[in-house]
């Protein structure tokens, strides 16, 4: 009894000491495995060691998303906090590196919306309609600036023709873009299918309808689609193929209905005509309804013109 007793005493004197020595056992554990975690939370941010290039080999999420942040700015930091946030390392200090690595991501992305708008509009206006459509597709930020109404008008001007300044389309200067240049490469068709002698050509370039209309230089008027067909047929059996140049086009889109302008110049007898064609959208696509030729007056031809006046 005396033994237990004394044994009783010197435990209850060491107490502090065992609980002190568990306390500094656990808090050292702690730190060494806080340790050994830090090295995944560095590997997340992409660093530039080869042991680093072997860990990031598998982390392919958090490749992802520094390649989608880089486009997508704030809409995709949820994803690469997300991303990064699976690594077992401490909150706060993956909230900070993720705060430093987004803010030098849309630090890059902002450059071009930096810039003032009038110098983005003139840039983009050296590129062509196969560019600035190809660059649109790049990214979002890219889609934003080429889809400016400015670019699309001062590209409009370059390609077709510096009037209709005060034009103001009803779905913007892009879709007035596409719609001119459709109708422009309908026109050039009918040019097409002049030189090839094409009848079945023809017959489908023109509305089918009583109020279409053909006029030629030689003063013949064709009123009705039957009337206009047959003259093409004659046309096609007398003549040979006939090779154009055309110049100073110019055309006027509205909804259903278009017009073109231009100058003909015929190599077979260097003959030169002012032409018109009026178009009207039917089911999808622009028919003819109108040709008008008349021969082209000179200087000379006008001078004289003037004195039989």
């Amino acid at each position: 009894m005396e033994f237990a007793y004394s044994l009783s005493i010197a435990f209850k004197s060491l107490q502090p000491f065992i609980i002190a020595t568990i306390t500094t056992f656990l808090s050292l554990l702690v730190a060494v495995r806080s340790f050994f975690k830090r090295p995944r939370k560095s590997n997340a941010s992409g660093p530039s060691t080869s042991s680093g290039k072997d860990e990031t080999k598998g982390a392919t999420p958090s490749s992802s998303c520094n390649c989608s942040l880089s486009r997508n700015g704030n809409s995709d930091s949820a994803a690469f906090v997300r991303g990064v946030a699976g690594a077992p390392v401490e909150g706060s200090m993956v909230t900070a590196d993720v705060s430093n690595v987004v803010a030098e991501r849309q630090h890059g992305a902002s450059m071009m919306e930096q810039l003032v708008p009038e110098i983005t509009t003139h840039a983009l206006s050296y590129l062509d309609y196969p560019s600035l459509c190809r660059l649109s597709m790049t990214n979002s930020l890219m889609r934003k600036a080429a889809n400016d109404d400015n670019v699309w008008k001062a590209l409009y001007h370059k390609d077709f023709t510096l009037e209709q300044d005060t034009v103001t389309p009803f779905n913007g200067w892009k879709a007035y873009y596409a719609a001119t240049r459709a109708v422009m490469n309908v026109n050039t068709e009918f040019f097409n299918i002049i030189r090839d002698r094409s009848l079945p050509g023809m017959i489908r370039f023109w509305l089918n309808a009583d109020y279409v209309k053909c006029v030629h230089a030689s003063g013949e008027l064709f009123s009705g689609y039957n009337a206009v067909i047959f003259n093409w047929h004659l046309a096609f059996n007398l003549q040979q193929g006939v090779d154009f140049h055309v110049t100073d086009v110019r055309a006027r889109v509205l909804t259903d209905m278009a017009w073109v302008t231009m100058k003909t110049y015929v190599d077979m007898d260097n003959s030169a005509f002012n032409m018109t064609n009026v178009f009207e959208f039917h089911h999808g696509r622009w028919y003819l309804v109108h040709h008008h030729s008349s021969v082209l007056l000179t200087d000379g031809d006008m001078e004289q013109h003037n004195v039989n006046g």
